[in-house]
């Protein structure tokens, strides 16, 4: 029988609102992730839940992590903001207004960074860290080595086709990482070039994101779009929610089907499952439209992939590679 290609499901799990929200964080999104947590059950899907510092130490968040954990129906990973996370570390005159990326900081301070969030992790949750996702999408050669020092096995911080260089974290710096370049599929990664497989036993897991348009098309809007004084990268499809836009998602999902690929990934935010817990899903109507849209995703993804976290993933691709 022939295996159906894996249904990622990644979730930026943080306090609520970040968007605004960054200096006095709340975690009461904590309190609305059963009810995801129960559709994914529903159809056999396995979230992993890339949790990050103020969500580590929220006592329901913790108990709700827990019980995923023990009934092996998701995966906790690491998730790292680097301007919060202990040890604090000024970067800026405003960390909390800027969000320096990990990428930015001494490299002293980001093994310290990387190593006390692994460390309160895996002694909350009594379990081994082997899955993460960079803070704000940004990522290097640097951070990949001590991931893969510290026992990680998978980082899921590449969106393929976008450019974050021009987002700032701290703004006398370079911006994010430019992904125009890298593979849209899994890829053990070169640890001296993490836009290229090599050898590591660390595993890239791209996000799914497509092109919107056509090479030519992309081609075309860019050359316009540089004689108006605009430079903006070629616009892209996420397989992502943002409301009313279930359609999008399984076009971009059967895109990477059509093309063979051996899995599709989804991302969210934890508090875009709370009303008010994010700029896109602002009310109880907003958020009933995304359980809707997710009922349908989900139904037309059971037909088509199965369900794994993150760490499965990675051993059946180790399996693959043997």
């Amino acid at each position: 029988m022939v295996q159906k290609p894996a249904f990622l499901i990644s979730i930026d799990t943080e306090g609520d609102n970040l968007w605004v929200n960054t200096r006095n964080i709340s975690t009461h999104n904590a309190n609305y992730l059963e009810r995801f947590q129960q559709l994914c059950e529903k159809y056999g899907f396995k979230p992993t839940y890339l949790t990050n510092y103020e969500m580590a130490v929220s006592p329901n968040y913790i108990a709700f992590a827990k019980e995923v954990i023990a009934s092996k129906q998701g995966e906790v990973g690491m998730h790292l903001h680097a301007w919060n996370s202990p040890p604090l570390y000024a970067l800026t005159d405003d960390d909390d207004r800027y969000k320096p990326y990990l990428i930015e900081y001494p490299e002293k301070v980001m093994r310290e960074k990387v190593i006390a969030m692994t460390k309160l992790l895996e002694d909350t949750f009594s379990t081994k860290m082997v899955s993460h996702r960079a803070g704000r999408w940004v990522f290097n050669e640097q951070y990949a080595q001590l991931l893969h020092e510290f026992g990680y096995q998978v980082d899921c911080s590449v969106t393929p086709y976008v450019d974050w260089s021009s987002v700032k974290g701290n703004p006398h710096a370079e911006g994010g990482t430019n992904y125009s370049q890298f593979p849209d599929s899994a890829y053990f990664m070169d640890l001296s070039d993490i836009s290229k497989p090599g050898t590591s036993s660390l595993l890239q897991v791209p996000m799914s994101t497509r092109l919107k348009y056509g090479s030519l098309q992309n081609s075309f809007k860019q050359f316009y779009d540089g004689l108006r004084g605009k430079k903006r990268p070629p616009s892209t499809r996420w397989l992502r929610p943002k409301g009313n836009n279930v359609q999008e998602m399984k076009h971009v999902a059967q895109q990477c089907l059509n093309e063979g690929k051996n899995y599709v990934e989804f991302m969210l935010h934890s508090s875009e499952f709370m009303p008010g817990g994010s700029p896109t899903f602002k009310d109880e109507a907003s958020i009933e439209q995304l359980y809707r849209d997710l009922e349908e995703l989900f139904v037309w993804l059971s037909e088509r992939t199965q369900g794994m976290t993150m760490a499965e993933f990675y051993q059946s691709e180790v399996q693959a590679k043997n």
